[in-house]
């Protein structure tokens, strides 16, 4: 066990260099913006495995549960799930065990080797995975705190004034949409009926959107299959009012027809709210710009609504899902976290990126084929 533990560590000093750029070289494709970051960590984890090698006095478990919790900390703070962690140790593991595969003076011990190497990597996972539901638990225990009684009551009550306003004020709103529906009908030479129908459909929308944030999910969503090409274009459509008014220049390219499965509605609703911010944002900025693009590899969606206003705050910038945190005088701190969480329901990510001359809004999600 002693030749075999000093042969394992020599082939991988050795090779140590050929592993970590055949590592990186893989990664690429998987990094969504965070390529440095998976490039610390994969080191992280081979020069755990060339310590562990080295140090035969060492507690295994310990060094791996210390590392395993590095790593889940890091992921938290960076707002990454754990299945890019899986792809990159699985990545790994692979490389390193083909390397072995390959070199002859090992091969009598080659079954010993191997088991090492997967016994590394299988409590690797399980430590990292086992810290980072720890640590995701405490973080929603910790969120859920903030709302504490006061506010709680204040959310009740607007919940109350918000279900006796749209009382009041939804009935005079559909008789005028009626009424313009009328008009366009009879006499549609009129100038400007599309645009106010239009804004009324908007205003409409967003009514019905503040209602939905207090209702609790239900099992009544529908789920359909749909591409996202079209329904981006509908949104633009419908938002083409609050475009001219801030005289935003709005481009997309969407690559391919990529379908997604799920709620088309609440794919809906994180677009316009997504796009409703960034026009809200660019409203001051000069020559207004709006640059959405998708494109599909490896069976995910990467669609990415980027603007040219202010960054945002980079204290601010981890927080920005989080329910009641919001950089606008009048916002409600809402929006953002409903996108967040629409996406996770459908098994995707939402991030952010912010620098001085763009912000970028990035969902990627899983196509159906």
């Amino acid at each position: 066990m002693v030749l075999n533990r000093e042969m394992t560590l020599h082939f991988l000093s050795s090779h140590k260099t050929t592993i970590l750029t055949e590592w990186k070289e893989r990664l690429k494709h998987l990094s969504d913006g965070y390529i440095e970051y998976f490039e610390e960590e994969i080191e992280k984890i081979l020069n755990s495995l060339m310590k562990q090698l080295k140090n035969t006095d060492t507690n295994i478990d310990d060094m791996l549960k210390d590392l395993g919790e590095k790593i889940s900390a890091g992921r938290v703070k960076q707002h990454l799930n754990m299945d890019m962690f899986f792809s990159i140790t699985s990545t790994g593991r692979s490389i390193i065990i083909d390397q072995f595969l390959a070199y002859e003076a090992i091969k009598g011990e080659l079954s010993a080797v191997i088991h090492q190497i997967n016994a590394y990597f299988d409590k690797l996972i399980y430590f990292a995975l086992s810290s980072y539901t720890d640590l995701k638990t405490k973080q929603v225990a910790e969120q859920y705190q903030l709302i504490n009684p006061n506010h709680k009551d204040r959310l009740t009550l607007l919940g109350q004034m918000t279900s006796s306003f749209v009382h009041e004020f939804r009935n005079p709103l559909t008789s005028i949409m009626g009424f313009i529906q009328l008009l366009q009908a009879e006499q549609p030479e009129i100038k400007y009926l599309d645009i106010i129908s239009k804004e009324l459909d908007q205003l409409n929308y967003r009514i019905t959107q503040f209602l939905n944030l207090s209702k609790r999910e239900t099992d009544t969503t529908q789920n359909e299959i749909f591409p996202i090409a079209p329904l981006v274009d509908e949104v633009i459509e419908f938002l083409y009012p609050s475009i001219l008014e801030v005289n935003a220049t709005v481009s997309c390219n969407i690559e391919g027809d990529a379908q997604l499965a799920g709620s088309k509605e609440e794919f809906r609703q994180v677009l316009l709210n997504i796009i409703l911010n960034a026009l809200d944002v660019v409203t001051e900025t000069p020559n207004p710009s709006i640059d959405i693009s998708g494109s599909v590899a490896s069976g995910f969606l990467t669609l990415n609504i980027s603007n040219n206003g202010p960054k945002i705050p980079s204290e601010v910038l981890p927080s920005i899902f989080e329910p009641f945190i919001t950089t606008k005088k009048r916002g409600t701190g809402l929006g953002l976290f409903v996108c967040k969480e629409i996406i996770l329901k459908h098994q995707g990510t939402l991030t952010c990126h912010s620098t001085d001359f763009l912000t970028t809004f990035s969902i990627r999600v899983k196509t159906k084929s």
